[in-house]
């Protein structure tokens, strides 16, 4: 047990931007959906997480993944859980999230001003079918960023941790990876919408830590472009200009479409102001 200990404790210094991303994540949940929902949403993305890894790399089913191999050479310095990293596993959290986060910004009503940006019904929305198909998405586009860098670890602090026997037709990462993502979030969103109905009564009380504050809206796009920026960063300095240039490109749209919803929702909230006066 003081192994164990030592070890997690081990991999929060060793790992430190992980867990610097996992506290924002907290936060923005937390506020958001209460410590209750998130309790049970963190857990359950561990789990559904670890267990497609496991399948993928350990089992060798390549399911859903592809197959692919990790590479133990850091389980004197961090928690390794059956073979997986336990870091791994533990980001599904908070880029599962903050995918479904953003994809609840993207496809709700928003309330847009110079002061303030709010989600309109942002508790509904959240458990639709169209967010539940949109995040995945986005989480597999933060993959297009993370996994090629990831590959390259033993060029900067993360590390050589993993490889694909066969290679990859992107940047050496297969195409199934991407698809393993999309399944993975996929899963995720809709086991938590199910078992937020099943654990949770109606009449529970899910509002500890909900905090109401300005900007709210776009806390889910600061955090996920806080994970672009970061792999695009690694990506140049470890000296891949063409992979960073080609991040930077692909990450152009979804920024794009994020204004684009920013500007629409404050034209709409202007001409409803002034057809009220």
């Amino acid at each position: 047990m003081l192994h164990f200990f030592y070890l997690f404790f081990s991999t929060i210094a060793y790992r430190p931007y992980v867990f610097v991303f996992l506290a924002c994540y907290l936060f923005l949940a937390i506020t958001s959906i209460g410590w209750k929902r998130t309790a049970l949403f963190s857990c359950l993305a561990f789990v559904v997480a670890f267990l497609c890894e496991w399948s993928s790399a350990v089992a060798a089913t390549g399911f859903p993944f592809g197959l692919y191999y990790y590479i133990n050479t850091t389980s004197d310095r961090e928690l390794w859980i059956a073979g997986v990293p336990f870091m791994d596993s533990l980001s599904f959290t908070f880029l599962s999230y903050v995918s479904w986060e953003l994809a609840t910004t993207l496809l709700a009503p928003l309330r847009v001003s110079w002061r303030d940006v709010k989600a309109v019904n942002a508790e509904a929305i959240r458990r639709s079918w169209a967010v539940n198909f949109l995040a995945p998405f986005l989480m597999m586009y933060l993959d297009i960023i993370i996994d090629p860098v990831a590959l390259l670890g033993d060029r900067w602090f993360l590390g050589k941790i993993y490889y694909y026997p066969e290679g990859g037709s992107y940047f050496g990462i297969t195409l199934a990876n991407f698809f393993g993502w999309y399944f993975v979030c996929f899963v995720i969103v809709r086991l938590f919408v199910w078992l937020e109905k099943l654990v949770f009564a109606e009449s529970a009380n899910l509002t500890g830590g909900v905090w109401n504050y300005r900007y709210k809206a776009l806390g889910a796009a600061g955090l996920y472009f806080g994970i672009l920026g970061f792999n695009l960063f690694m990506t140049f300095w470890i000296g891949e200009r063409q992979l960073g240039i080609v991040g930077v490109i692909i990450v152009l749209p979804i920024l794009l479409l994020i204004l684009l919803k920013l500007h629409q929702s404050q034209r709409e909230n202007f001409q409803t102001s002034a057809a009220t006066e």
